[in-house]
């Protein structure tokens, strides 16, 4: 999967002028939508297709979770796929290596783009799953396979829900030690807090795949989230992608909130 050029260090330095204003402005609005991600935590899968049908002249991207994954199956994956939208698949796999590999064999017959599992499942489950991706590929020619993400720490989780789990570490570093785990298991892509996304852009160079979830435009209600930050913030600090649920979803006007967020992204990119 391709990186955004923004993430690359040397992006810019030789770019050459733009001589109209809004051909930056749309280029830059082009950019944000191919990097929100929108999540449908929906119950059914008749809420999505309403959801999509609000968004989809707006935003690329859409996140299939446990709540509409568990309700409407593996089918409300193919109508987003044939419309021509990127499916994030975010399934937390977490169990033994053998299953996990199997389960990850299955969601990439699904034409997804990006999915993930728990980096706390250990080396060697990590391991397999980047083994079954490359076995398919060896065999079937596959190219565009799913990016595999490695969940980190839960933003929900503080530093007094890490310690009531048993770990001793702050969640920064617990994002660490998971993160280089993972890095030794093959896995380019993580999932994390946007206070961790300048930490592992450090470790994993530019063609790390960050995808950041906790993300709240300034004023937006917190919820059950700990470690957020505003959209514009993630993104300077290096984030790749994006994931917004409440504040779009359960907006009065999905549409213009999505398009608020795309500004505000497309106004941190051109900076």
């Amino acid at each position: 999967m391709p990186i955004p050029e923004r993430l690359n260090p040397s992006f810019g330095s030789a770019r050459p002028p733009v001589s109209d204003p809004s051909d930056e402005v749309r280029k830059r609005l082009g950019e944000a939508r191919d990097r929100l991600i929108v999540a449908l935590d929906v119950p059914d899968a008749a809420s999505a297709v309403r959801l999509v049908g609000q968004l989809e002249n707006h935003c690329q991207w859409f996140k299939v979770g446990l709540e509409l994954f568990v309700s409407a199956g593996p089918a409300v994956i193919e109508p987003l796929v044939e419309r021509g939208h990127s499916v994030f698949l975010d399934l937390k796999l977490f169990d033994i290596p053998n299953t996990v590999a199997s389960a990850v064999r299955s969601a990439a017959a699904l034409g997804v783009k990006m999915l993930t599992l728990h980096a706390a499942g250990g080396p060697a489950m990590l391991a397999a799953a980047r083994a079954a991706l490359d076995e398919i590929a060896a065999r079937d020619g596959v190219e565009k396979l799913p990016e595999l993400l490695a969940v980190t720490v839960l933003t929900s989780m503080d530093q007094a829900q890490v310690n009531a789990v048993g770990l001793t570490r702050s969640p920064a570093e617990q994002v660490e030690l998971l993160a280089r785990m993972g890095l030794d298991a093959g896995i380019r892509g993580f999932v994390c807090s946007p206070q961790e996304v300048a930490g592992l852009r450090a470790l994993t160079g530019p063609t790390g795949v960050l995808v950041i979830p906790g993300i709240r435009p300034a004023g937006a209600a917190v919820g059950d989230q700990k470690r957020i930050a505003t959209p514009a913030d993630a993104l300077r600090q290096g984030a790749s992608y994006l994931v917004v649920g409440r504040p779009i979803t359960q907006a009065p006007d999905p549409a213009e909130a999505a398009e608020a967020i795309l500004k505000e992204m497309a106004e941190a990119l051109q900076a």
